[in-house]
């Protein structure tokens, strides 16, 4: 066997994104703050506070978000409480809020949670037999003038099924309702603005694609909404001056701040910034996957592996999946090939595949190679 040490086959940016040098650059970020945060004056929150803003600057510019829509949040769950918690009551109550059953589970959790004390129905749309993802007409027949929020996945984290936000915003627009969108497994790899796309919120993390670390994720929301939004999620960040004490004066900041809270997980942001400025600095990251994903998919044909991807690029995000065989033991799968230095992971009979910066081609090759053991 060939030996591959020193040269691993990474397919994991669907769960952790990757560049090269990033641990050196992040390591350098975190001793910068842990010099900062262990000096013995009182200069720790003007100069993390600083870091934190670049990161929000950094976010801005990736998704063309005007200044003061967007803050950072721990991830996009508590970004997605604090959405329906601050939204007027009128948008949500007696109405249906609609998402597709292959969103991430953990916000259907929360929203199936939340819809008894905010008074709306949850209505999940399924994914029809024999298929791998939500179909976008099957989202606008359910989608009527009852809806005041949809929330709609960029790229679904299951099948990588890019939804038609053109047909989908337009949909809504007619509907009167609220869109918001979940672009945590598409953002970093397909591009997305919103002066293309104006929803009336993002939720994002910097995790994936985006190759930033744990805990910093994203709320942006458009302007006119933003001013009538009250986060039941406040606290001393959540003002225009977070030193105001005064406990009969509380009033919300005029911009995204507002989205914010107690003490800011500013340890996650400086983290994060070393990643952000690299994908900032970076062309062709699409066109390099193209090609890669477009090898997967014909070695997958060639071993007969079904796909659970769209084959149309402009329907896909990133990733490629695969539906494995009853026979196949999705466990001794990715534990075999972890052992040979190839990373890949699988949701129960579906092997993710998603190839980036640091992915080359003799790694799909070397992938496939492999796989003949398992499947």
């Amino acid at each position: 066997m060939t030996d591959t040490s020193g040269d691993p086959a990474y397919f994991l940016y669907h769960s952790i994104g990757q560049y090269p040098g990033k641990a050196a650059e992040m390591a350098e970020a975190l001793t910068t703050f842990s010099n900062t945060w262990g000096a013995l004056d009182d200069g720790q929150w003007p100069n993390v506070l600083s870091a934190r803003a670049e990161f929000i600057n950094l976010w801005c510019d990736l998704i063309d978000a005007p200044e003061g829509t967007l803050t950072s949040a721990e991830n996009v769950t508590t970004g997605l409480f604090s959405v329906l918690g601050g939204l007027p009551t009128e948008h949500l109550r007696g109405k249906r809020v609609l998402v597709a059953a292959d969103c991430f589970p953990s916000l259907h959790f929360l929203l199936n949670g939340m819809q008894e004390r905010l008074g709306f129905t949850l209505e999940t749309v399924p994914v029809r037999q024999g298929d791998f993802w939500v179909r976008d007409e099957d989202m606008m027949a359910a989608w009527g003038p009852d809806v005041g929020l949809a929330l709609l996945t960029f790229v679904t984290s299951t099948s990588s099924h890019r939804c038609d936000l053109d047909a989908l915003l337009a949909h809504g627009r007619q509907m009167g309702s609220l869109v918001g969108v979940d672009l945590t497994q598409g953002i970093g790899i397909i591009p997305f603005s919103l002066n293309d796309h104006p929803v009336d919120f993002v939720l994002s993390t910097t995790l994936k694609w985006l190759c930033g670390t744990p805990g910093a994720g994203i709320i942006q929301m458009k302007e006119d909404l933003l001013k009538s939004v009250k986060p039941e999620l406040r606290g001393w960040f959540s003002q225009d001056n977070p030193f105001s004490w005064d406990l009969d004066a509380f009033d919300y900041a005029p911009d995204a701040r507002r989205f914010e809270h107690g003490t800011p997980s500013v340890l996650a942001c400086v983290g994060s910034v070393p990643a952000l400025k690299w994908h900032a600095g970076q062309g062709g990251l699409l066109v390099h996957n193209r090609g890669l994903t477009k090898a997967i998919m014909e070695r997958a044909a060639e071993m007969g592996l079904p796909l659970a991807t769209p084959k149309d690029e402009a329907a896909r995000g990133g990733s490629v999946m695969l539906q494995l065989s009853e026979t196949t033991d999705p466990v001794a799968l990715v534990d075999g090939l972890r052992g040979e230095d190839v990373h890949v992971d699988c949701r129960g009979r579906i092997l993710r595949i998603s190839p980036g910066a640091v992915t080359q081609g003799q790694h799909v090759d070397r992938l496939f190679d492999r796989l003949k053991t398992y499947v």
